[in-house]
Formats: structure tokens, C-alpha cells, sequence
């Protein structure tokens, strides 16, 4: 029988670090989810329709602390499962908009920046029952934590973790760098260490070269392929010229709106290749992604937001759908991972899943991560 190693997660969102470390392959070790928290309705339906485990529904500071909240009975019922056992591993992707270059930045002046203390919280509520933290923390955020003003909130946060006994160890990786996802798509990952045996061990962050994929035009164009339904025909996913007549002004008409308008879009003249991704800037500008992948998926990109992908196909121009959204993260949509398509009674909007898709993690980075944790973990067996 496997050793198990029991995991908690915060923020998880639709489970995309929950999924990343479950997939972690190992022949004598794996790891089970103990439970999840997530406070978002939404997502947590999509949570549920894919996972089976314990789901704490809720804010996180009302589950730690019952007291505080409106609904004392419930919270309490939620605190008692989120201590009900000693964990191994705490993961969770604190909110990041607090931090992202897409939002404003607000850091610890935003109350979803301050979310990262329940991570404190827990485990001093943890160690106080059990006498146990847990050996391993993994968070995830964007890449722009670190830098966010000028490097003190990222210090803030790597302070309170080794001041709760955590030896940290942190690296920036690309999605289309460390997996076959043609997405380019930048996140800090952070890795507390408990024991100092496990963080000697842990040396991925010291040497990424044998982790690396790199690959050409043509290997890529095979990743998006396989991800990407060419014989969607769905009219709500196109651009077209009667649906958006302002993103196909010819140069004719162009000289007709001179004074009125200064910008001018053609889709049709700006997107022209097959397999590759395309950007609509704020409604201002194409631009097609040099990489040869998707540029980061953003919680806003279903809504015309900042950053909207699009791909030619041979029924025309169109956004993604909700399922290559999420499988640009790595989730198997159609292969074990369902979207939920009602909640309540009612259709299952798209602009949820898109923001799931948009907040969520890359997967297959994750399990990179995760079995080398888990490696180490097995090298290092603490006493049951």
C-alpha cells in the first residue's frame, strides 16, 4: 500500500492545485486530498461537480474564526472539519488581484491581499491541536508579487512564513516552458519547508535546465491542436462583420469616420494563420503572440476585457470556448474533468468559467512540482 500524504487546500478555486498534486505520480507515495476551501459559489459547483472530498464552503477567516461571522452555527460546523485531522501539506493560490499587473496593485491595502495571513492562521490553529504543522506549504500567485512595491510586500509575506518555522525556497516559471500547455503564462511558486532535511533535498529551483521543454513552431502548432475543436461552429463564439462591424472597418470606410474615429480594426486583415493565437488589446489593437502560444488567460478575457484571445478557424474568427480555456490550464475536459452546464435551476453562465479558467492554475506545472515534493518526502520518512 502507498503511503499517503493528506493535503488541505485554500482558495482552491475549481481544483486546479488540488488536481495538479493528485496527478502526482510516484510508486511507493500519493497524495490525498483531506479537504478544500473555496468561498466563491461558483466555482466551488465546478469544485464539486469534479471532486469528491470535503468542500468548506466559505470565507476563510469566518471558518478559522466561527465567532466573527453572521452564521456561527455553520462556520463552526466548518471549523471543526478544517481541524478535524493533522495534514501534511497546505497548498492554496492566495487571491492574487491584489498583486497582478491587470489589477491595481493595491497589495496588503486590498483585503484580498491581507487573505494570505489565514495561511498563518491555519497553522498556528493547527500546531495548537495537534502539536503538528504541516511539513510542506506550496503557494502559488502571480509573477508580479515578488516586484510589488519594490519587493517589501513579497518580503512581508516570506518573513511571516519563516517566522512560523518555514524555510522558503521560491522560482518564476513559464507554463510553455515546464509543460506541453501553449500558454505563456508566468507564476511564483513558493515552497515551505518545515524540516531542513526536506528543503536540502528540494533542489528543482537550483537546476531547471532538465525540466525544460523547448520547443519549435511546428511542435507547438501540434499542442495547440490538440486542444483547440476546429469544427466549432457555435455563432457565440465568433467575430463577424454583421455582430462587430467596428472590428472590420475597411481603409474606405476608415477615411469616412476620419474626425470620429482614429483607430482602425480589421480582424479579417490582422488574423491570418492558422494554429497560432491573437490578441484584441482593449478593444484597440490586434496583435499576434510571437511565441507561437496563448497569451496569459485572464479572469476578464470572456467579458472583451484587457486581453481577449482569439484563433482563426475554418468557419472564421472567434474567441475560445469555455473547455479550451480549461484545457489551456491543463485540466482533461472531456477526459474525467466536467463544466457545469446548471446551477440552481438555471443555465450555467460561460463568464463563470471563464474566470475560473482565468484565476486558475496550470496543472501540469503543478505535478511537476508536486512529485518532486513528494520524492523528497519519501527519501525523508518521518516517524508515523
Amino acid at each position: 500500500m502507498k503511503k499517503q500524504y493528506k493535503v488541505g487546500s485554500l482558495f482552491a478555486g475549481v481544483g486546479g492545485i488540488c488536481l495538479g498534486f493528485t496527478n502526482a505520480q510516484n510508486p511507493d507515495a500519493e497524495y490525498v486530498m483531506s479537504w478544500a476551501n473555496e468561498i466563491d459559489e461558483f466555482a466551488c459547483e465546478t469544485y464539486r461537480t469534479n471532486f469528491k472530498h470535503t468542500l468548506l464552503e466559505g470565507d476563510i477567516n469566518m471558518v478559522l474564526h466561527p465567532e466573527n461571522s453572521d452564521d456561527i452555527e455553520y462556520y463552526s460546523q466548518l471549523h471543526e472539519k478544517i481541524l478535524a485531522e493533522p495534514i501534511d501539506i497546505l497548498n492554496g493560490g492566495f487571491p492574487c488581484q491584489a498583486f497582478s499587473i491587470a489589477g491595481e496593485q493595491k497589495g496588503f491595502d486590498d483585503e484580498r491581499g491581507n487573505l494570505f495571513m489565514s495561511f498563518i492562521d491555519l497553522i498556528s490553529q493547527l500546531n495548537a491541536k495537534f502539536g503538528k504543522k504541516p511539513r510542506i506549504l506550496f503557494l502559488e500567485n502571480v509573477k508580479n508579487l515578488k516586484a510589488h512595491d519594490k519587493g517589501r510586500t513579497y518580503q512581508v509575506i516570506k518573513s511571516k512564513l519563516e517566522a512560523s518555522g518555514y524555510i522558503i525556497k521560491e522560482m518564476v516559471l513559464n507554463t510553455m516552458l515546464y509543460s506541453d500547455l501553449p500558454q505563456n503564462r508566468e507564476r511564483i511558486y513558493i515552497i515551505g519547508f518545515l524540516n531542513k532535511e526536506d528543503a536540502d533535498q528540494f533542489t528543482m529551483f537550483d537546476n531547471l535546465t532538465p525540466f525544460q521543454k523547448k520547443k519549435g513552431t511546428e511542435e507547438r502548432a501540434e499542442d495547440v491542436k490538440k486542444i483547440i475543436d476546429y469544427s466549432v461552429e457555435d455563432k457565440l463564439y465568433f467575430y463577424t462583420r454583421e455582430r462587430y462591424p467596428h472590428y472590420f472597418v475597411t481603409e474606405e470606410e476608415f477615411k469616412e469616420l476620419e474626425g470620429e474615429k482614429n483607430i482602425r480594426i480589421n480582424l479579417t486583415e490582422a488574423i491570418t494563420e492558422m494554429y497560432q493565437f491573437y490578441q484584441l488589446r482593449r478593444g484597440q489593437y490586434v496583435r499576434k503572440n510571437q511565441s507561437d502560444v496563448c497569451p496569459t488567460l485572464t479572469a476578464n478575457m470572456g467579458t472583451g476585457g484587457h486581453n481577449v484571445p482569439l484563433i482563426l478557424t475554418p468557419s472564421g474568427i472567434r474567441k475560445l470556448t469555455p473547455a479550451e480555456t480549461f484545457k489551456l490550464q491543463g485540466f482533461p475536459v472531456g477526459n474525467g474533468y466536467c463544466l457545469p452546464t446548471t446551477y440552481k435551476g438555471k443555465a450555467y453562465g460561460n463568464s463563470h468559467l471563464y474566470k475560473q479558467a482565468g484565476n486558475a492554475v496550470s496543472v501540469p506545472v503543478i505535478t511537476l512540482i508536486a512529485e518532486e515534493i513528494l520524492r523528497l518526502l519519501q527519501n525523508n520518512k518521518q516517524p508515523e
